[in-house]
């Protein structure tokens, strides 16, 4: 069992920026990938960025990769993982999660096993 805590979330301003943490515990397989997925309100909950907990081959959502604004990252030793959220924009305000999937595919959210709680975070204009 894999339990996922997020943390980090806040009230910014646009333009700020964030650092959200995932805590992992419970058994990880080497090759488990965790997935930061957000869920604005009344929208669907869709894929930003993941990580290959073996390797740290990382991913991102295509509607992010142009912008480099959020990059994801992992401390093995801490069992966390992190995604940096920079250059906020008010269509950034959502619910964050962190999920882990051992599938090949870590753009699906229908693959995803686990899931934390979510952390909420708001930008303002």
């Amino acid at each position: 069992q894999v339990q996922l805590v997020e943390s980090g979330g806040g009230l910014v301003q646009a333009g700020a920026s964030l650092n959200l943490s995932c805590a992992v515990s419970g058994r990880i397989f080497s090759n488990t990938a965790m997935g930061w997925f957000r869920q604005a309100p009344g929208k669907d909950r869709e894929f930003v960025a993941a990580i290959r907990w073996s390797g740290g081959s990382k991913y991102y959502a295509d509607s992010l990769k142009g912008e480099g604004r959020f990059a994801i990252s992992r401390d093995n030793a801490k069992d966390t993982v992190y995604l940096q959220l920079n250059s906020l924009k008010p269509e950034d305000t959502g619910v964050y999660y962190c999920a882990a999937t051992n599938s090949l595919r870590v753009d699906v959210r229908g693959l995803y096993s686990h899931w934390g709680h979510g952390t909420q975070v708001t930008v303002s204009s």
